[in-house]
């Protein structure tokens, strides 16, 4: 049961306009990190494995192989560090959770592209 005071509350911490992306795409998602006092983008690539949460609280996670050992990283959708997402490639899942992914190696890892049709 939500309350009504929480969502309230809730709403001026949600992005406007949240990024776009489903299960399996491909990601590239520019991080802002504070160094001193400067500020700079670093970007991570990989394949989103996981959407969990609701509201302020929802989170995706994000997988790639870096030297031949996998590292995944979980992200707050709506936190002010996430510069942006771009979506690189989109693939056809059929899982809603692809841990299934950790335990493969090399070629196996690949997810079969998405086709996007085209509009005349």
């Amino acid at each position: 049961m939500k309350h009504r005071l929480l969502d309230v509350v809730e709403q001026e911490s949600l992005k406007p306009d949240p990024p776009q992306f489903e299960i399996g795409d491909t990601v590239d998602v520019h991080t802002r990190i504070l160094e001193g006092d400067k500020e700079r983008i670093q970007v991570f690539t990989g394949t989103v494995i996981a959407k969990s949460g609701s509201g302020t609280r929802e989170m995706f996670t994000v997988r790639r192989i870096v030297a031949g050992e996998g590292v995944e990283r979980k992200f707050p959708l709506h936190s002010p560090r996430i510069a942006k997402v771009v979506v690189k490639r989109s693939a056809v899942v059929r899982r809603a959770k692809l841990y299934y992914l950790r335990k493969r190696v090399g070629k196996a890892v690949r997810l079969k592209e998405r086709r996007v049709k085209a509009t005349t």
